[in-house]
């Protein structure tokens, strides 16, 4: 694969920059709030600002469109992801402007037309290169080109949007094991600002600063673990089940490898996450890397059978330390601050089914679990799950967890385990896999495969300070965590997970 930089415009750079400056010269604004949405319609409010109201107009407010796409011919795909990229691109600067254009005081309304008219540029491309291939474009895509000025509220939510207390993922918005956690997200905060257990909320990711770099965490996005009810309930295994496990160690990524590329969403575009990346397992494994450099590519697996791609976004700590990346695309570039944290553990094994046996991942499937976009996009696809060791039966989906001294923070993925039994990727990179229904049984047309259950645990103190890696947009919502994944086993290693998985055995 040829490697065709598609860097984001200095133009970007410069803007986030000045905004974040802005931002924490101004002493935490209400304008730190801006957010811009790449949304489907499920989870969204509907009420615009208001052209007399700019002192509410908080959030620019965008449809997704590459979640629209369902048929992209192989010839179009590059172009097309090209094009989804540079969509991101624009919103992350028109986020920038934004911040810039309400601390001038300037009308933030004149943003939306030359936003409107670079999508609508974009989308263009898009209809172009899926229809010069043969196919035929999802009709009106050229609707989503406009976005709009909307309020937020005081959690920093949409305007009409519910809380996500545990909504989970998948094409018909359940989550992975059946559960529902009931709202459980906004226990332990009282009404003077502490927690439960009497600790100040005014640490550096504090609800009056907006986090370190102006755009979250707040006070909001935490609850004291012991606060939460437990809310786990896993399918019942039924008598075919495959109850087997097979665990790869592929380490901590102690030697930080890291970017802020992704491979899958956005391939042949550097900084296709505008956030930075962990990864264990390839070490191979940036925007350009096709089939061949993963087959080729070291790993940090201790079976070299396993060359998998494993990765997630980082978790820092708002604690004033800079991180190498502080003036880089991925980090302070893209309003990404703070001192990234190397987990202290990560488990990753793949389970069965509890309905039957499993068959064997295709070589080069790729997976994302969870949603980039969540925070604006409603939790269709939403699959965060975040808990305290020792706690885990207790997980939230849209609050970051205060873990109590010993506990530590925990960050786990059931990823989907339901493939079409034809396609290693789908137009949007979600279709060709799903998840369970409440059964545990796979869709009409979909085979069980193996499911990657992935845990990543972190020594941080319980302070409202840390926060994953997000889109600027996103406002470092713990709801936008997710996971991804390439099938990079070899035949003979993957041939073992799937006996020792139905046959009940538990494997390393």
């Amino acid at each position: 694969m040829g490697r065709t930089s598609r860097k984001r415009s200095t133009l970007a750079g410069r803007a986030i920059a000045a905004a974040t400056a802005l931002i924490l010269g101004g002493g935490g604004l209400a304008v730190v709030n801006v957010y811009a949405s790449a949304g489907e319609s499920g989870g969204r409010g509907q009420r615009d600002a208001g052209a007399g109201q700019p002192a509410a107009m908080s959030t620019i407010d965008c449809p997704d469109v590459g979640d629209e796409l369902r048929e992209v011919p192989q010839a179009a795909r590059q172009e097309v992801d090209n094009r989804l990229a540079d969509l991101d691109s624009q919103i992350t600067e028109a986020y920038a402007r934004l911040a810039e254009r309400r601390q001038a005081g300037a009308d933030p309304a004149e943003l939306l037309g030359p936003l409107e008219q670079q999508r609508r540029e974009s989308i263009g491309g898009i209809v172009a290169a899926i229809e010069e291939n043969g196919a035929r474009a999802p009709e009106n895509l050229d609707s989503l080109a406009p976005c709009t000025l909307r309020t937020a509220d005081e959690d920093g939510r949409p305007e009409g949007q519910e809380g996500e207390g545990g909504q989970g993922p998948g094409e018909d918005g359940q989550d992975q094991d059946g559960q529902n956690q009931d709202g459980q997200n906004e226990g332990g905060q009282d009404q003077d600002g502490q927690d439960q257990d009497g600790q100040d909320q005014d640490g550096q990711g504090g609800q009056d600063q907006g986090g370190q770099a102006g755009n979250g965490p707040v006070d909001g996005d935490f609850v004291d673990i012991r606060t939460v009810e437990p809310n786990v309930n896993l399918p019942r295994e039924q008598r075919d089940a495959s109850r087997g496990t097979f665990t790869t160690d592929c380490g901590t990524n102690e030697n930080g490898n890291r970017n802020p590329d992704n491979v899958i969403a956005a391939p042949g575009v550097s900084n296709g996450a505008h956030h930075m990346h962990d990864y264990v397992g390839n070490q191979a494994n940036d925007a350009f890397a096709g089939d061949e450099d993963l087959a080729n590519g070291d790993t940090s697996c201790r079976d070299q059978g396993d060359r998998s791609t494993y990765y997630w976004p980082v978790l820092r700590v708002q604690n004033g330390q800079d991180e190498e990346d502080a003036g880089a695309d991925g980090g302070g570039n893209d309003q990404n601050v703070g001192e990234i944290q190397t987990p202290v553990e990560v488990s990753l094994t793949f389970v069965g089914s509890p309905v039957g046996e499993v068959t064997a991942m295709p070589r080069f499937l790729r997976v994302i679990t969870g949603d980039a976009k969540a925070f604006t996009n409603g939790d269709a696809n939403a699959n965060a799950s975040w808990s305290c060791t020792g706690f885990e039966d207790r997980q939230l989906a849209d609050k970051y967890p205060l873990c109590p001294d010993g506990s530590d923070v925990v960050r786990s993925f059931r990823f989907q385990s339901c493939w079409d039994g034809q396609n290693t990727d789908s137009a949007n990179h979600r279709t060709h896999v799903a998840f369970t229904d409440e059964q545990g049984r796979c869709p009409q047309g979909f085979q069980a495969v193996p499911q990657l259950v992935q845990r990543i645990v972190y020594d941080v103190a319980p302070e409202r300070n840390f926060a994953v890696d997000s889109f600027p947009e996103q406002l470092h919502k713990p709801i936008t965590d997710h996971g991804d994944f390439i099938n990079v086993f070899d035949e003979e290693l993957m041939d073992r997970m799937v006996r020792c998985i139905n046959s009940g055995d538990r494997c390393t």
